[in-house]
């Protein structure tokens, strides 16, 4: 018996249970903002001047400030499930424990799917880049460089990305401010803008407004991702609503200066089909020292989106490898950095064959139709918590407020964004929709009878009790 307390207390010296999770709550609020804006910044270099294109300069702003809106449910709902879910995961862990299997393997597929295409897209921006400031650069090589290293970056775990994510994040948005002060849109007789000649009001009408604003949400996509760092947050009830919510006011106004400079300097038509539209402007101003700068800042804006997305994705994936949903091949984090170092491998290959196709287009609106399945369910999730969990039953670090008209409000701008990508992209979505119900087909068929229920809410049970009604 001496004996066997003795190895015990040996191998609790080598692996004490507590110090591992300790030490990898090392994040605060500006990881937070660093993750969620670091992500989604790069729809100000790139993707959003598609809404221009869909519905007009005036859709495009209307599209903005109506997904603004859409967005900031978002959060608030997120980061009142999120502060006090049992474990990481973001969205995929609320389908877990309010919706049961099937609808957290979709929601962990379409969070994976979100940010895979969304990092392709960034791989796709740097190549046309490279490109505009020499046709005979490859960007092929670049790519997968880039996309090894941000990976090796995950590889050593989430505090080194997202402190990365920090800096460069910070840089590629003082180049947008950059930009708008070069414009001397504060002078009427010096402005360099001019968006009476140069705007198209809305040329498709009310029709156009909605099918714009699906696309508008490629200036916030991502932003909800900061509940996948709960986990890693020194105090999450604190640092996820105040790091997401600064994000959101961030992107807000970065915005809008995007809109306001990039509207005012190139002509709609040729705006609603560049590819780096923020580069182009910055070329229409003629100042070289610009131009430079904003070169440089639409490639970290694409290196910070695509750091993220790769932490994000990888989450994910684990996630649903842990709880069985796949082979558990991918659960297994790093022994020394904690990171989901298999899903992160895994998914590296996945997104650079997208990125390899070049059809930008394509690639965004999967993405956008993606993040609009996960949001639709997030309003679904909403009402089911507050009804499973009244509010006086369990300790929240946040309560979302306006309840129930917040995710109603959400739900039906959410399905606006749906029917406006459908004007155009109809088989795109058509095709997503089928490739899902497949994914869910081979789920009940191969991989629900490895799913242990008890066992699968067993950890939501434990911390808030049996609920009113599951």
């Amino acid at each position: 018996m001496e004996a066997r307390i003795n190895i015990q207390e040996t191998e609790t010296r080598k692996n004490p249970p507590e110090a591992s999770h300790s030490q990898r709550r090392v994040l605060g609020p500006l990881h937070v903002w660093a993750l969620g804006v670091g992500i989604v910044l790069v729809g100000e270099f790139m993707g959003w001047n598609l809404t221009i294109k869909q519905g007009g300069s005036l859709a495009a702003l209307i599209g903005l400030w109506t997904m603004g809106m859409m967005y900031i449910g978002q959060v608030m709902m997120v980061s009142e499930m999120s502060a006090v879910m049992p474990e990481a995961g973001g969205q995929y862990t609320m389908a877990k424990y309010l919706l049961g299997p099937l609808a957290a393997f979709n929601v962990g597929l379409m969070l994976v799917f979100e940010y895979a295409m969304l990092e392709a897209g960034d791989v796709i921006v740097v190549g046309q880049l490279l490109n505009a400031l020499n046709p005979a650069i490859d960007p092929l090589p670049f790519n997968i460089l880039t996309l090894l290293v941000l990976a090796f970056i995950n590889y050593r775990g989430a505090q080194a990305t997202l402190t990365l994510n920090f800096v460069i994040t910070a840089i590629a948005f003082a180049c947008v401010v950059l930009l708008l002060m070069s414009t001397n849109f504060f002078d009427p007789n010096a402005t360099l803008l001019d968006l009476k000649a140069l705007t198209d009001g809305l040329p498709y009408g009310y029709l156009g407004v909605m099918a714009g604003i699906g696309y508008s949400c490629w200036f916030f996509l991502g932003i909800e991702g900061t509940a996948m760092a709960a986990d890693e947050c020194r105090s999450p009830n604190r640092a996820i609503p105040l790091g997401a919510i600064v994000g959101l006011a961030t992107l807000l106004i970065g915005g809008t200066i995007t809109w306001f400079v990039c509207s005012g300097l190139i002509p709609a038509g040729a705006l609603g089909e560049s590819v780096y539209p923020l580069y182009e402007a910055a070329l229409a101003t003629g100042k070289l020292f610009v131009a430079v700068a904003l070169f440089v800042g639409s490639i970290l804006a694409c290196l910070a989106s695509a750091n993220g997305c790769i932490n994000d994705s990888s989450h994910a994936w684990a996630a649903l490898s842990r709880d069985t949903l796949l082979p558990d091949l991918f659960a297994k984090e790093h022994p020394r950095y904690g990171s989901h170092y298999r899903a992160i491998i895994f998914l590296l290959p996945i997104s650079l064959a997208f990125a390899m196709t070049g059809l930008l287009d394509q690639v965004v609106t999967f993405s956008i139709f993606s993040a609009l399945m996960v949001y639709l369910l997030t309003c679904i999730m909403m009402l089911r918590f507050r009804k499973m969990y009244p509010l006086g039953t369990i300790r929240r670090g946040f309560i979302a407020p306006l309840m129930p008209f917040l995710p109603l409000l959400v739900a039906v701008i959410v399905l606006i964004g749906l029917f406006g990508l459908h004007l155009n992209y109809g088989i795109n979505l058509i095709s997503g929709a089928v490739f899902y119900l497949l994914a869910s087909i081979w789920f009940l068929k191969r991989r629900a009878k490895f799913i242990d229920k008890d066992r699968f809410l067993a950890a939501g049970l434990t911390k808030w009790g049996r609920p009113k009604e599951l």
